[in-house]
């Protein structure tokens, strides 16, 4: 924290830097969409050559909660790159999209001024910004803030983090009150791209850069410190923002341009304006080639590299498909926009990053015709504009919420636009499309945590992988092929229809998926949410041998041949159980006419945990096919059938519904393969191979090994 701000530097500053606009104020929403509670007007200045930025900001804040507050708090995200004891470099090992190296990798960020504004409290925030600072206090009151301002570490009392602070207000504010705070900052960007912001060489994505106001909840402030796993959580608001950069650069960001303005010092001053969004990001390089599209009445900009203009066309068509599959199948997407960024070679740390209206992707080199590897992330990353961007849920806390559900919706929309292998990728001539790739992942460490933890809690990074992405998009799908299709729709809609602008929380959805599907649900959702429980059901036992008499039967049934046949009355599961075929007359008038009659059983497991409905199919020799269905409730079940043919195969889940399922190689037994006892091989071994031998290739080349 620097203390007082040097007032003659900062008028200086301020008359060398900010636009000489004629400011006219653009409406994108004739009604505003969101409660608009946090408000900014920012100007910044980029020096390219330090990494530095030199930002101004209004805040305006309204209290929205039924409490009186004395005190606020905000974001300083970047100070997570401060010093190599933050909480964020502690538990990444500072090996997290990248590796920060040297004095240049280091980031920060510091408020070198706050001031409540206790006058003219209707002025905007953009006649603030246009007041010199050593005039502010003499137009607008200020009563300066900045020694009120302290690090605070909530979440784990590391005093070396400093990416969250209080502040300590002189008067409280009550609930419906709006208040203006002014704050001057500078901020460092690391070097190269880390963690979604920073610089490469000429290129720069901008993120998480200005001081950023906490929620206000019920039980008060939700303002977690920047951790390893972690993404972000705040209020809509609108943003007007002023980003000054060298003239020959061009600028990307959260919502529409403006106007552009020439500078006297070689540089010039985009104007961004954004209404109902929760964050602001922007880039800017030299180096962009631009490109355009419409699809839907949204307007499409790409910034490619240079070196990779050619994949442009590639990225448009993806962003088309994004937009059309999402607006046709979710409603519709609000903003006029969409800015797609490709980032700088040696830039990682910022691809694959998302904002309100822009997001990154990443070009892909060498890959085999037909990978849509690139058109997978376009696709994902749009998908953030509804499941976080609308629907602003807490990813400190719940992250499944946005991630799991739009990776859900990814691979849906990757299948159906380019079909079962629409994105596939090439493991050793295995193909693995999305949906694969997610129970591979999966798979591996299913029981590691439960899906529903705060974010910093997880047994591992990759344990918060797995819950937030991967186990989500397979319980979701299970869910859909469980419901039926056009229900899961339903659901997918109502849930954006109800929660568009809001900070929906994990019950809600449950809520919505109770009410839409007309079942409880919780069952399902309480064992794939709050707990590690591992879905595997099993044929364990498959057995078919022909019928001789022998004591012990109870009735006899004579044939036209004359010869006596018997069946046993002692088998209750036999005769009385609805599960056997001769629980009817017709079935015993059809075997009396048989001469040859065949036992045929068949053993289910449940050996995981996780219970669920699951469909069993019985295929015999004549090609007759019998489909049970099985509650789960119990460790296992026992089928049993007389027939005139015998039993081939038996298979647990026989359409793959349940993708929850961590072993599939255990679904199916076959009887001869059973005889022939080559069904003893390790059921780890098994276990770890099965992505593999869900594939059509090693399906034909092993199924004399396997059962299949």
């Amino acid at each position: 924290m620097a203390g007082r701000f040097d007032f003659l530097s900062s008028l200086i500053l301020l008359i060398s830097l900010f636009p000489r606009f004629i400011i006219s104020q653009p409406v994108i929403f004739d009604t505003p969409l969101s409660p608009r509670i946090a408000n900014y007007d920012i100007d910044v200045r980029l020096d390219a050559e330090k990494s530095l930025l030199y930002g101004r900001e209004v805040l305006s804040w309204t209290n929205k909660s039924a409490d009186v507050i004395s005190e606020l708090q905000f974001h300083l995200y970047l100070n997570a790159f401060r010093n190599n004891l933050s909480t964020y470099m502690r538990e990444s090992g500072r090996l997290y999209r990248g590796n920060i190296g040297g004095e240049r990798g280091w980031g920060y960020i510091d408020i070198r001024r706050m001031s409540l504004i206790s006058g003219a409290q209707e002025v905007e925030g953009l006649e603030i910004l246009k007041t010199p600072e050593n005039d502010l206090s003499t137009h607008y009151g200020l009563i300066d803030l900045t020694e009120q301002i302290r690090f605070i570490q909530p979440d784990d009392g590391n005093e070396h983090d400093k990416t969250v602070c209080q502040v300590t207000l002189p008067r409280s504010i009550s609930p419906g009150q709006s208040i203006k705070l002014y704050m001057n900052f500078t901020a460092k960007l690391p070097e190269p791209p880390f963690e979604r912001t920073g610089k490469m060489k000429e290129y720069f994505l901008v993120g998480q850069w200005f001081p950023k106001i906490g929620v206000y909840e019920a039980d008060g402030w939700n303002t977690h410190q920047f951790h390893a796993n972690s993404e972000f959580f705040a209020d809509f608001g609108n943003y007007n923002v002023f980003i000054t950069v060298p003239e020959k650069n061009i600028v990307g960001a959260t919502g529409i341009e403006v106007e552009i303005a020439n500078n006297e010092d070689s540089t010039r001053t985009h104007f961004y304006y954004a209404e109902d969004v929760h964050d602001f990001a922007w880039t800017t390089s030299p180096d962009f080639v631009e490109f355009n599209g419409t699809v839907q009445d949204v307007d499409i900009r790409i910034l490619m590299q240079k070196d990779r203009a050619y994949q442009a066309t590639r990225h448009l068509e993806a962003a088309k498909v994004a937009i059309e599959y999402y607006q046709n199948w979710y409603g519709d997407y609000p903003y006029p926009n969409l800015t797609i960024v490709d980032p700088r070679r040696r830039a990682s740390g910022s691809a694959g990053m998302e904002y309100p209206t822009f997001f990154t992707g990443g070009t892909m080199y060498g890959l085999p015709s037909g990978i849509r590897l690139v058109e997978d992330v376009i696709v994902h990353e749009f998908g953030h504009n509804y499941f976080y961007h609308m629907l602003a849920s807490n990813e400190f806390e719940e992250s499944w919420l946005d991630e799991g559900i739009t990776t859900y919706t990814q691979t849906r929309i990757m299948n159906d636009a380019y079909g079962p292998q629409g994105d596939f990728i090439d493991f050793f001539g295995i193909r693995l499309n999305g949906l694969q790739r997610q129970r591979a992942e999966y798979i591996f460490w299913p029981d590691q945590d439960q899906t529903v933890r705060k974010a910093w809690e997880y047994y591992s990074g990759h344990s918060y992988a797995i819950s937030s992405y991967s186990k989500p998009t397979l319980f979701l799908t299970t869910l859909q092929n469980y419901l039926g299709r056009e229900i899961m729709f339903e659901i997918m809609q109502s849930y954006l229809g109800r929660w568009r602008f809001k900070h929906p929380q994990t019950q809600d959805f449950v809520d919505v998926a109770n009410e839409v599907s007309g079942q409880n649900l919780n069952w399902f959702f309480q064992q794939a949410l709050y707990s590690n429980a591992v879905l595997d059901y099993a044929v364990s036992s498959a057995i078919s041998r022909e019928m001789k008499p022998e004591k012990g039967y109870g009735f006899t049934l004579s044939t036209d041949d004359k010869r006596e046949m018997v069946i046993s009355r002692d088998d209750s599961s036999a005769m009385k159980n609805p599960d056997t075929s001769l629980s009817d007359s017709s079935a015993l008038d059809e075997i009396a006419e048989e001469k040859i009659l065949y036992y045929s059983e068949i053993k289910v497991r449940r050996l995981g945990d996780f219970v669920f409905p699951v469909e069993l199919l019985m295929t015999f020799e004549d090609g007759e096919e019998i489909r049970e269905v099985w509650d789960g409730q119990e460790l296992w079940k026992k089928y049993v059938y007389i027939r005139p043919a015998k039993l081939v195969s038996a298979t647990v889940d026989p359409d793959r519904k349940i993708l929850l399922d961590v072993n599939f190689t255990n679904n199916s037994r076959t009887v001869e393969a059973q005889k022939l006892g080559l069904l003893k091989l390790s059921a780890r071994w098994l276990f770890g191979i099965q992505f593999l031998m869900e594939q059509p290739e090693l399906v034909a080349l092993l199924s004399g090994f396997t059962g299949f």
